[in-house]
């Protein structure tokens, strides 16, 4: 059983679009009982982002907001910091690549030496310097209401999204109290958060009072690129992984997890939740119900 879907998107300030050209295509296969069907599948491509001259990564991604992502994965790798001032984003879709100037002079060649592969789907990669200055993270003391996870959490489940049409793909949402805010989609969830990241950088958004919502696990990742965005809480419907967990405790973050009906877990800065709302009051979500791929 699905949840029904919302179409009010009041409040969101980018929300998911999955009628947008070039995201999905229609491809035609046989089903389990040997009928022909047509389902959507998601497009995934590459993009290769530059810094200046030097070549940074290519992401495999579903290629919408590639200024976002290219200014949000270069700031989560800190390979931008608050000393450099952007003075242009250049997209090419016929080359796929997306290039980012800084008035200043930048050369990141020994950290490029220095790749991780991590657990993110569509093989994500971060740097191997990439939890230096989380010792300096000092999360602000926000306080989270029960009652905004559960609005929240029905809220993004309901919400029209690629997910929904074809599956394949995760989402992370920036929210404020109870409001959904930028809701980003991509093959990988770190493609999402890096492209949230750029928007925050981009329009100056103040991280002190969001949350951030995602469709994935609480991977160590997850945890290290919330806590440098500035953001004081994580949350998602997904399970948790103890190193997210461990770095999570030692940044300070709140980390929420396996949210579905009224029940979550958190294992991380509960101190900053505000339990407003009976859990009894909350509808549970019946069996089989929420995310679970392209309608049939």
């Amino acid at each position: 059983m699905q949840l029904a879907r919302d179409t009010d998107q009041t409040g969101y300030l980018i929300a998911p679009d999955p009628a947008a050209a070039r995201l999905t295509r229609a491809v035609t296969g046989h089903d389990h009982t040997g009928a022909e069907t047509e389902i959507s599948v998601v497009e995934e491509r590459p993009l290769t982002i530059y810094l200046n001259a030097q070549e940074i990564v290519t992401a495999m991604t579903i290629g919408d907001y590639p200024d976002y992502l290219a200014l949000g994965f270069l700031r989560n790798q800190r390979m931008l910091t608050d000393a450099d001032t952007i003075t242009g984003v250049d997209y090419d879709e016929e080359l796929e690549t997306v290039v980012v100037r800084t008035s200043q002079p930048t050369n990141h060649e020994d950290k490029l030496k220095k790749k991780t592969r991590t657990s993110g789907c569509a093989v994500g990669t971060v740097f191997g310097d990439m939890m230096e200055g989380l010792e300096d993270v000092q999360l602000p003391q926000a306080q989270v209401r029960t009652s905004w996870l559960y609005a929240l959490s029905a809220a993004i489940n309901r919400t029209p999204s690629l997910y929904l049409e074809a599956g394949a793909i995760h989402g992370t949402v920036l929210c404020q109290q109870d409001q959904p805010l930028v809701y980003m989609e991509d093959v990988g969830r770190h493609n999402a958060v890096d492209k949230v990241a750029g928007w925050m950088l981009q329009t100056g958004a103040d991280p002190a009072d969001k949350i951030l919502y995602t469709t994935g696990r609480l991977t160590s990742e997850m945890v290290i690129k919330t806590a440098l965005m500035g953001i004081p809480v994580l949350a998602s419907r997904s399970g948790f992984t103890a190193w997210g967990v461990e770095i999570a405790r030692e940044v300070g973050l709140t980390l929420i997890g396996r949210m579905r009906g009224q029940r979550f877990v958190c294992l991380s800065g509960e101190e900053r939740l505000i339990r407003d709302t009976d859990p009894a009051s909350i509808k549970n979500e019946p069996k089989g119900a929420g995310r679970k791929g392209a309608a049939s």
